[in-house]
């Protein structure tokens, strides 16, 4: 396989792998809750979809998701723990996405020195970036259906009827972007493998002319 197809493929990976996250937290679909009651108008719309710094509700109602600023003295032990746990998603997930900005610079200059070390280390970094990715949307679900369990332990069974809840395709993005992050690496990798092979070749070649 050619080094340069190699290194343009990571590169492309790396970049549509940023810009997916970035799409991914900037917008507000990562939870969906439909709710088809009967006789519920327009303006009675409860149906609201979320992200990690809004909730939208109904056609026009919007407000921020206060995971600094919320008064914790008046929540409740389980909703302490949610608003912990959104806290760590909201850390994590534009931390990646700052640590990504590097980790393709790193690539571009070892792909360009053509280095086998300078590559493997920036494949790793590039992985080492994924866990963080891995981590927020993982506890993301995690944070979603503790909230859920929460919501069904004040809603009756009757009105749980009509609500149907799902996770949306800003979620989905997210995870797309920590796959791409995954094949970055491992392009990386063989990127390090080539040059090192095709520098014991060239090493081989040098020999045998003497």
């Amino acid at each position: 396989m050619r080094y340069g197809l190699v290194v343009l493929s990571a590169g492309f990976t790396g970049l549509l792998s940023f810009s997916l996250l970035a799409v991914a937290i900037g917008t507000d679909y990562w939870y969906i809750i439909d709710v088809n009651k009967p006789n519920c108008t327009g303006s009675d719309d409860l149906s609201s979809h979320s992200g990690l710094w809004r909730i939208n509700e109904g056609p026009n109602r919007s407000s921020v998701i206060p995971s600094f600023t919320a008064n914790t003295s008046s929540l409740s032990e389980a909703e302490r723990h949610l608003l912990g746990l959104h806290r760590v998603v909201v850390i994590l997930l534009p931390l990646s996405l700052i640590l990504l900005v590097f980790g393709w610079i790193f690539g571009l200059v070892s792909s360009l020195a053509c280095s086998p070390n300078l590559l493997l280390g920036s494949a790793l970094y590039v992985l080492f970036c994924s866990l963080f990715t891995l981590s927020g949307v993982s506890i993301y679900i995690t944070y979603s259906n503790q909230a859920m369990e929460e919501f069904q332990r004040i809603v009756s069974p009757e009105n749980l009827a009509f609500v149907d809840v799902s996770f949306g395709w800003s979620l989905a993005t997210a995870w797309l972007s920590y796959s791409l992050e995954v094949v970055t690496g491992l392009l990386l990798m063989l990127a390090a493998r080539i040059t090192q092979m095709k520098g014991h070749y060239d090493s081989g070649v040098a020999i045998a002319m003497l």
